[in-house]
């Protein structure tokens, strides 16, 4: 006889999990021949550290030590993070803006990704619907699907550099729209939202009555025109949440430190039960590791500043090595030139390409082979685009680029 049980996995976890950038990406890995001898280049991930020339700066490797030889940080810390975190990043980010945070205003997360958990978990309600960036990141969509909040997508404009289709935003709004996403500088495409633009977006989101949640995980990796101008310049305008980390500035995403920070002169937040709900999120979860919180003032005091100058000069030289090869791939549009983050858009012609249905088989078959990963851009809300990193070795950059024009020469229709 058939035993019976009456527990079973959550398929939404397995369904929600498909749509990251991870999830997409081992699928295109799993195409890679074990017969190439040619290194793997991965063009598709947000990951530098690996590579010497993203290596973080020492300061931060001692300021970590630091705290754990202490033996100040062994404990539990505070749900909503340890004093002299939240004052650290309090201070780091009121260097941008016009009016000073308070230690109150800020939540340490385990990275960025439990700070987006926190406020999608925090807004959602029943009926509610959220506006998110069409490109934009996944995990967004992964975490609202998974809670059954009902996403809405604004179009970034290519042709405008990516700016926010701000009509969008308002025929997409209604009274169960919460609030709208932005991320700056961008993830996937590689922009910087300017001064004005941004100014705009407050405005719409005012008007609409909304808050926006501003993911600025890349901030000051800037290479372009455009300064990094953070959104909570605007909060007297309209309740800005912001989240961030020290993952991509100081190259230590497996260093899982994140914040969660109001940008809210007025009060409106805490009037409206945001600010008592992110606690409440925050008192029923983990919380970031003692230690590295407690490195954080020093992080923040003591790095020189020769060292962002060298990343973001070195992101600069690959960003320029990427937009000049694509130019050389005639299947392949880069529609502006990356001004910052790690990542660029590129239009996928495959109308000139031969055996390839779209962007993922694109990607399998390239995988495959020339050992070159590179994430599809249907993974980002972009159908036959390809989201292209070049925050790697210039010299690895340049290999995996001149890799895709010897796969569109092989596929490429004949004449």
């Amino acid at each position: 006889m058939e035993e019976k049980w009456r527990f079973k996995g959550n398929e939404e976890l397995s369904q929600a999990s498909a749509v990251t950038v991870r999830g997409v990406l081992n699928m295109v890995m799993e195409n890679l021949s074990g017969d190439d001898p040619r290194p793997v280049i991965p063009l598709g991930h947000g990951d530098p550290s690996a590579f010497p020339s993203f290596r973080t700066t020492t300061l931060a490797e001692d300021a970590v030590c630091a705290a754990i030889r202490s033996a100040k940080f062994n404990g539990y810390g505070s749900t909503v993070g340890i004093p002299s975190a939240r004052r650290a990043v309090a201070d780091y980010l009121s260097k941008d803006l016009p009016y000073k945070l308070s230690p109150d205003d800020v939540f340490m997360t385990i990275g960025c990704t439990q700070a987006l958990e926190a406020i999608v978990t925090v807004l959602n309600r029943p009926n509610a619907n959220i506006l998110l960036p069409r490109p934009g990141f996944p995990y967004y969509e992964a975490r609202t699907g998974f809670s059954h909040f009902e996403a809405r997508h604004f179009d970034l404009l290519p042709e405008k550099d990516w700016e926010v289709d701000l009509d969008a935003v308002e025929s997409l709004s209604d009274e169960n729209t919460v609030a709208m996403v932005i991320i700056n500088p961008g993830n996937p495409c590689g922009n910087v939202f300017k001064y004005e633009h941004l100014k705009k977006v407050a405005e719409t989101a005012r008007k609409l009555g909304i808050l926006v949640i501003a993911d600025e995980v890349y901030d000051h990796l800037t290479f372009g025109s455009s300064p990094f101008v953070p959104m909570g310049v605007f909060g007297s305008i309209v309740p800005v949440v912001t989240v961030g980390s020290i993952s991509k500035r100081w190259i230590v995403p497996g260093w899982r430190l994140g914040w969660l920070v109001t940008n809210d002169p007025h009060g409106i937040l805490i009037k409206q039960g945001v600010v008592a709900s992110i606690m409440g999120f925050l008192n029923i979860s983990s919380d970031p590791a003692t230690f590295t919180q407690g490195a954080v003032e020093q992080i923040f005091e003591n790095t020189p500043s020769d060292f962002f100058d060298k990343i973001v000069n070195t992101l600069r030289e690959s960003a320029e090595i990427c937009y000049d090869r694509v130019q050389e791939i005639p299947c392949l549009t880069c529609p502006s030139k990356p001004e910052g983050s790690m990542f660029v858009m590129v239009k996928l012609n495959l109308s000139i390409l031969d055996d390839i249905k779209d962007d993922l088989d694109f990607c399998r078959k390239l995988a495959k082979e020339e050992s070159v990963v590179v994430l599809p851009g249907d993974a980002v809300g972009l159908k036959n685009w390809l989201r292209v990193t070049f925050a790697i070795e210039p010299s690895s950059l340049d290999d995996g680029l001149r890799r895709i024009k010897s796969f569109y020469q092989r596929h490429a229709k004949k004449q």
